[in-house]
């Protein structure tokens, strides 16, 4: 299963980036041993939009012209909270499912677009303060690393 990260904007060089890319790499190498390739990042464009909803409506399109048929997953403050334990259970069942794939998506600065958690298979929140966008991406890259430890057993998932 293809694992994505699909996200409004673009980090840049520095700290979040490197952690990012660090998680990432952590990620590929256990995921390889599962099924599981990628995590790839997908980074969009910020809307030039006037309006919020002009804004999320336009990345709203760009998100979804670049998902894969399979799991998407949003990244909302409104979603539900998940233990990480269940949170690899689902990607393992989807795995065995044969589910081609797995998307997470975040959105721009005003959030996502009803549409796009509506078409969520799954809409996580990493609790119910504020994050910003860059941090949420390394919460999402780190869970997936964990995922993986999860599944292999490895002794980190507990850390």
């Amino acid at each position: 299963m293809r694992l994505a990260l699909i996200a409004v904007g673009r980090l840049k060089d520095g700290p979040e980036r490197e952690l990012c890319e660090r998680y990432r790499e952590r990620a590929a190498t256990l995921g390889r041993g599962l099924g599981l390739a990628g995590p790839e990042i997908v980074e969009l464009p910020e809307s030039r939009g006037r309006r919020p909803d002009e804004r999320k409506r336009d990345e709203a399109a760009a998100i979804t012209a670049r998902l894969s048929p399979g799991l998407v997953i949003a990244l909302d403050e409104r979603g539900r909270s998940q233990a990480s334990d269940a949170f690899a259970a689902r990607i393992a069942e989807a795995r065995d499912a044969g589910t081609a794939s797995a998307s997470f998506v975040i959105g721009g600065a005003d959030g996502l677009a009803d549409e796009i958690r509506d078409a969520a298979g799954l809409t996580l929140a990493f609790g119910a303060l504020t994050i910003p966008h860059q941090l949420v991406r390394v919460l999402v890259l780190e869970q997936l690393y964990r995922t993986m430890t999860i599944l292999t057993g490895h002794p980190y998932h507990r850390a």
